[in-house]
């Protein structure tokens, strides 16, 4: 029988689960770096635990609520960061760093909806995980976890999976949005995010938990009528730029031979 007590937070614009544990407690996501007090405020003073217990802090890609935190994390309690073994960084070159800026902007975007105060966001382009995994493992110290890889997203997202009680968390792969569920913004790759959507359904899962939304039951039927509303083409800002420039411009040419005629 699994000891694990799976806790969820309200994040600065994200959900923070953490798997509690009598002698360890594992951060499934590194949450935003306004997150870190209200996350060591809790093992201190809710669960009366040393901040030394988190052990393990997952990143499962490295958008700001979800890899802002890391770092201070690890500087703060000597945890271990675990991410997805990828040779490149998400945020590589000088388009990488403009892409970093955009998204730290569009984490502000997302609090101002969501009625947030104004929070320091930024944090570091590069993550130097302290170990790597790959799909199928288990993630270290913590071996009732699996890790599965989730892309699509981005190229790097990981869900994670309690094998004891077949809950899992998925990040960002669905986003609970009032009374439906929405594809993330971005998607990069939408025919591996759909593979992603299938590998999770396929596992059957007791709940899933996102990081947008909360713990929600999902059966096969949600999941399939869910995967045929899912984007077949990309949706990154560079698309949607192009996109609407492509719409103007189609507008505008419609227009100009409307006046001929």
């Amino acid at each position: 029988m699994s000891l694990c007590e799976i806790v969820r937070l309200e994040g600065y614009i994200q959900s923070t689960y953490l798997a509690v544990y009598p002698d360890k407690i594992m951060l499934l996501d590194g949450g935003c770096r306004t997150d870190v007090t209200m996350v060591l405020d809790y093992i201190k003073t809710t669960l009366k635990r040393p901040i030394t217990d988190l052990k393990v802090v997952v990143v499962t890609h490295m958008h700001p609520d979800h890899a802002g935190g890391a770092n201070k994390f690890r500087q703060e309690t000597g945890c271990l960061i675990v991410s997805a073994d990828k040779k490149d960084q998400w945020y590589s070159g000088i388009g990488g760093r403009a892409m970093h800026f955009v998204d730290i902007n569009l984490g502000y975007y997302v609090a101002r909806r969501q009625g947030r105060p104004f929070k320091n966001l930024y944090y570091s382009a590069s993550l130097k995980p302290d170990i790597t995994v790959k799909d199928g493992e288990l993630v270290p110290k913590f071996d009732e976890w699996q890790v599965l890889e989730t892309p699509g997203h981005t190229d790097r997202d990981l869900s994670l999976f309690h094998l004891p009680s077949r809950q899992v968390y998925t990040a960002d792969l669905i986003i609970k949005l009032r009374h439906k569920f929405v594809a993330p913004f971005p998607v990069y790759d939408p025919k591996t995010y759909i593979q992603s959507l299938y590998k999770i359904r396929d596992l059957k899962p007791s709940m899933v938990m996102m990081a947008h939304g909360r713990e929600l039951a999902m059966d096969t039927a949600d999941f399939d009528h869910f995967i045929t509303q899912a984007p077949k083409h990309p949706r990154t800002i560079k698309d949607t730029i192009k996109h609407k420039l492509l719409w103007r411009k189609g507008g505008n040419f419609r227009l100009f031979k409307r006046r001929r005629d």
